[in-house]
C-alpha cells in the first residue's frame, strides 16, 4: 500500500515538474509553442523594423550585463564621428588610467597616439577595456563625464531600465540594464553603416605606434558560425554571467536576439541560435510599402501641375508569421491640396497600425518640385478655360 502511494505520489511529482518545464519555455511567446531550454535569466527575440516581440522572458529586469556596457560607447562614438565632433583619423593620446585597464583588452601604451578608427575596432571586435576609457576621455575628458552622457542617451532613447557607472561592464554594484534595453541599443548601433566595417570581422589585428601587433579576434563566434549574423556585443563577469546581444539578417527581415545571465559561453550562443532559428524558421517579411512608388495624388491649388504624386520616404516590411492573413492598416494624414512644394519635402504622413496598434509612422513626400503658376501660366490657363 505504501509503495502503491508513493508511485502515485511520484507521478504526480513527474507531471508537475513537465508542467511546469513547459510553462517556463513558452513564457513569453507571442505566437506558437516554441521548444526553448534556457539557462539565461532572460531572453528576447523581436523584430528589427517593427519591434515584435517573438519570444521574451523577463526581458525588463535590472541585471548586469558585462561588456554589453561597451555598446553605448561604441554609439556614442559613432555618433560623434557623424556628427563631426571626431573624426576616425584623429590621433588620441592616451593616457596611463586608460592602459591600466584590466580585464579584455589590447594593452594600448600609455602617453602614445591611437587613431579614434583603431580604438573603435578594438572595442568592437575584441571588446576592450583600454580602447573603451581611451575613447571615453577623448571625448568626454574623463570617464565619469562619459559615463554621465551614457546616462542621458540611454534615457533619450527610452532605455529605462538601465544604469551605467562605467564604459567598459566591469563589475559595479550600481551597474545595471535589461534585454529590452539591450536590445535597444543594439538597434541604434546597426543603423550606423560604419559600425559594420568591422562588427562582422572574425580576424584582424592592431598595429600600435610601436609596431607590436595585436591580433583581434572577434567575441562574437556567431559572426563566423551563424548564416546573416553581422553585429552584436558578448559580456561575461562572474556576476552578470554569459551574455549576448546580437543581430542576424536574412533577405529583407533581420531580428535581434539578447541573452542575459545564461550558466556558460556555449549556452549564451546556443540559445541565440535557437530564437534565431525559430524567428527565420517561422517569420517573414512582406514589403508593404516601397519608397518611391507612388501612393497617393493630390490636387494642386495655382500650380503648373493639376496634381502631385505622394510617394513614401522609407519602405515598411509587413512583419507575420509565415502564411498568416496580414493584419497590418495604412492610414494616410494628407491635407486635400498643396501649393508650391519642393521635391522631397514632407507634405503629410503614413500611419501603419496592426490591431489597432500603431507601428510604424512613414514621411510622404512629393516626388517631384511644384511649381507655382506664373502671370503667363495664368494667362494661358484662363485661355485654354475659355
Amino acid at each position: 500500500m505504501k509503495k502503491t502511494i508513493k508511485s502515485i505520489c511520484g507521478v504526480v511529482i513527474m507531471i508537475c515538474v513537465a508542467i511546469c518545464s513547459g510553462i517556463m519555455q513558452n513564457k513569453g511567446n507571442l505566437y506558437a509553442e516554441i521548444k526553448f531550454e534556457q539557462t539565461a535569466k532572460s531572453a528576447l527575440l523581436i523584430d528589427y523594423d517593427t519591434d515584435t516581440i517573438v519570444y521574451e522572458n523577463e526581458i525588463n529586469k535590472r541585471l548586469p550585463i558585462a561588456s554589453m556596457v561597451k555598446m553605448m560607447t561604441i554609439y556614442l562614438t559613432l555618433k560623434n564621428v557623424k556628427d563631426g565632433i571626431l573624426s576616425y583619423d584623429q590621433k588620441i593620446v592616451t593616457t596611463e588610467n586608460a592602459s591600466g585597464m584590466g580585464g579584455s583588452q589590447v594593452f594600448i601604451d600609455p602617453f602614445v597616439s591611437y587613431t579614434v578608427e583603431d580604438l573603435l575596432k578594438s572595442v568592437i571586435m575584441a571588446s576592450a577595456n583600454d580602447a573603451s576609457v581611451a575613447l571615453a576621455e577623448a571625448i568626454s575628458g574623463s570617464e565619469d563625464s562619459f559615463v554621465a552622457v551614457m546616462n542621458e542617451t540611454a534615457k533619450k532613447l527610452g532605455m529605462n531600465n538601465t544604469v551605467y557607472v562605467n564604459c567598459t561592464g566591469l563589475p559595479a554594484p550600481q551597474q545595471y540594464s535589461c534585454a529590452k534595453d539591450c536590445a535597444i541599443i543594439l538597434k541604434n548601433v546597426i543603423k550606423f553603416d560604419d559600425y559594420h566595417k568591422y562588427s562582422n570581422v572574425w580576424i584582424d589585428e592592431l598595429v600600435h605606434p610601436s609596431g607590436r601587433k595585436t591580433e583581434l579576434v572577434n567575441t562574437n563566434k556567431l559572426v563566423k558560425y551563424y548564416d546573416g549574423c553581422d553585429s552584436g556585443k558578448t559580456g561575461s563577469t562572474s556576476e552578470a554571467g554569459y551574455c549576448l546581444s546580437a543581430s542576424a539578417k536574412r533577405g529583407n527581415m533581420r531580428l535581434i536576439s539578447v541573452i542575459i545571465g545564461a550558466k556558460t559561453g556555449k549556452d549564451r550562443f546556443k540559445e541565440a541560435t535557437d530564437l534565431f532559428n525559430y524567428g527565420f524558421a517561422n517569420f517573414e517579411n512582406k514589403e508593404l510599402v516601397k519608397s518611391g512608388n507612388v501612393l497617393k495624388e493630390i490636387k494642386t491649388k495655382m500650380c503648373k501641375t493639376d496634381v502631385a504624386n505622394i510617394v513614401a520616404s522609407e519602405d515598411f516590411y509587413a512583419f507575420d508569421k509565415k502564411g498568416a492573413k496580414s493584419n497590418y492598416e495604412l492610414t494616410f494624414d494628407l491635407p486635400e491640396q498643396l501649393g508650391a512644394t519642393k521635391a522631397g519635402s514632407k507634405v503629410g504622413e503614413l500611419i501603419v497600425s496592426k490591431d489597432g496598434n500603431v507601428v510604424k509612422v512613414i514621411n510622404l513626400t512629393v516626388d517631384s518640385d511644384i511649381e507655382k503658376m506664373g502671370y503667363l501660366d495664368n494667362i494661358k490657363t484662363i485661355i485654354k478655360n475659355w
